[in-house]
């Protein structure tokens, strides 16, 4: 299996990569603006199940046919663009009905289902070109080939980054819906704050639909 240098030597560099926030903290963070703490949670949980299903894609093979093939990337990386978009044209619309949702909302009764709140999230995570160029290209350099069971090998090395990016993008989550609680105060500032996060997912949209590939 994994020696324990490679382990701590792939912790290491996903930490690295995962602290510079990228499509699935910034999506995060506008969820929680839009739609408060639960919705952020759910999110950050979704991001994790879309972000390990690329860890399975890459165990198995289908990860680096993505990275190689210019048509497949530019078309991952598109529909994951045009969602962030669009959720972003929906949170700046119902902007003005957060009061309401803020008052009658109970945390039994979320704003938004969990169920698709989680479902939003792996579709960003999956979709995201951050994840997609790092497991495809970065994990399989730390996988041992002497050691054999190469795919389970990139199956537990996945978790690493998961478990830190479920950590850090829950972090970010909570605290910026804990801004958006004293702007819950007032009906402007509550529609402000519902815009702004609403504007962040459309602009992040735009900047991973233009971002180039590095190679």
């Amino acid at each position: 299996m994994v020696s324990t240098d490679r382990f701590l030597a792939f912790a290491a560099m996903s930490l690295l990569v995962i602290v510079i926030p990228g499509p699935s903290v910034m999506f995060v963070i506008g969820r929680a603006l839009a739609h408060g703490r639960r919705t952020a949670v759910a999110t950050a949980m979704g991001n994790l199940i879309g972000s390990y299903l690329l860890v399975v894609a890459v165990a198995v093979g289908i990860g680096s046919l993505v990275e190689r093939s210019v048509t497949l990337y530019l078309a991952v990386k598109l529909a994951g663009a045009a969602y962030l978009v669009y959720l972003g044209v929906q949170a700046v619309r119902h902007r003005k009905e957060l009061r309401a949702s803020a008052i009658a909302t109970r945390p039994e009764q979320p704003a938004r289902g969990d169920l698709r709140t989680v479902l939003d999230g792996a579709l960003v995570g999956v979709t995201n070109p951050k994840g997609v160029v790092f497991f495809a290209a970065v994990l399989p350099q730390f996988v041992d080939h002497a050691a054999g069971r190469v795919p389970l090998q990139m199956l537990v090395l996945g978790l690493i980054p998961i478990s830190i990016g479920l950590v850090t993008d829950t972090l970010w989550g909570l605290t910026a819906s804990a801004a958006r609680g004293w702007f819950a105060r007032s009906d402007r500032r509550l529609s402000l704050i519902g815009g702004a996060g609403g504007f962040t997912m459309i602009g992040l949209g735009v900047t991973v639909a233009v971002t180039g590939r590095a190679d």
